[in-house]
């Protein structure tokens, strides 16, 4: 068993985005192609604190070098107020030939990235001519600082960012530490929503909201929306616009804004594509209107992160093997 801690993690991501941009491309392109199996996440929710929850995403990815493995995440935002990061997570990923787990990883930057990866390359395919001179980025916070990362890689004219956060001490603290990470980038905090969004051609929602509560009448009316937290949008939004999906039966749940677009529809007719597919064949979104990239998140993206990190590791012989870990065999 190859166990590797958070900072061994970091080292061995450190400069590979584009390397992390082609493993969550290929592992959509394996979804499209039902190379994969990603049962619906299972929410372990508390009576006592109905804000924090700990999700498990189980998938396999059954590409050249088979694997499979669990993501077990948890999102506690009242640990920001203490200095916590909101989000924990683990993998543990599998042998497909025996089943035997073969590497535990500490995995907060793993998800963030394989998060941020999926965002930048929506944006990539949604932005026409593949471009945008400015982003807005709503809630500022980890996935935000990463999703702007990557966008740097699929949207390599950004020169302009506008943050915007409940918290004016927490989107200011954030503009300063976009501004120090990408000194070639004019950063600013806007004071309200309405001023964050107004002629953006790009906004990423990834807060913490648990109900909608914009329509984006602010906003252009062409904007291309990286909604990765999924609970921003009212169901109007969502069905006036062109919808983009990682996978529609997953997203279309847990109240998110599309299962709400659902349930007032009856039907998801509104969802155009799912990004795989554009992949896959390389069609053209409709132009005009507003489009939106709504990505689940799902469980085959972290373990093809994963492995590619647990390949790294053993290359460079970084963590710590435990021999005795399993039960000894038995004649």
């Amino acid at each position: 068993m190859l166990i590797l801690s958070s900072d061994q993690v970091n080292r061995l991501l450190a400069d590979t985005e584009r390397d992390v941009l082609e493993v969550v491309r290929a592992a959509y392109l394996a979804h499209s192609r039902s190379l994969t199996v990603v049962p619906h996440s299972s929410f372990l929710r508390f009576p006592e604190s109905p804000a924090d929850r700990i999700i498990s995403l189980a998938a396999y990815l059954g590409d050249d070098d088979p694997i499979a493995g669990t993501k077990w995440i948890a999102s506690y935002p009242g640990n920001i107020t203490v200095g916590i990061p909101r989000a924990s997570a683990a993998i543990i990923l599998n042998s497909t030939r025996t089943g035997q787990p073969v590497a535990f990883l500490e995995a907060s930057r793993i998800s963030a990235w394989r998060t941020a990866a999926s965002a930048a390359l929506g944006a990539s395919v949604l932005l026409a001519g593949g471009e945008a001179s400015s982003v807005t980025l709503i809630g500022a916070g980890v996935i935000n600082a990463e999703i702007f990362r990557f966008l740097r890689h699929t949207v390599p004219n950004l020169r302009e960012v506008a943050i915007y956060d409940l918290d004016a001490g927490r989107a200011c603290a954030f503009a300063d530490r976009i501004a120090s990470d990408h000194p070639d980038v004019a950063v600013r905090a806007a004071t309200t929503f309405t001023e964050a969004v107004r002629g953006q051609p790009l906004l990423s929602f990834a807060t913490t909201a648990s109900s909608p509560y914009t329509d984006l009448g602010e906003a252009r009316a062409d904007a291309v929306v990286l909604h990765v937290s999924l609970r921003d949008l009212t169901p109007a939004t969502i069905v006036s616009a062109v919808n983009i999906v990682d996978d529609t039966d997953h997203v279309c749940r847990a109240q998110t804004s599309l299962h709400l677009a659902e349930q007032a529809t009856g039907g998801r007719d509104f969802i155009t594509a799912e990004i795989g597919a554009l992949f896959e064949d390389g069609a053209e979104v409709p132009s005009g209107g507003r489009k939106i990239f709504s990505p689940f998140g799902l469980g085959v993206l972290d373990i093809a992160v994963a492995r590619f990190v647990a390949d790294r590791a053993r290359e460079h012989r970084v963590g710590v093997t435990v021999d005795a870990f399993l039960p000894a065999a038995t004649t």
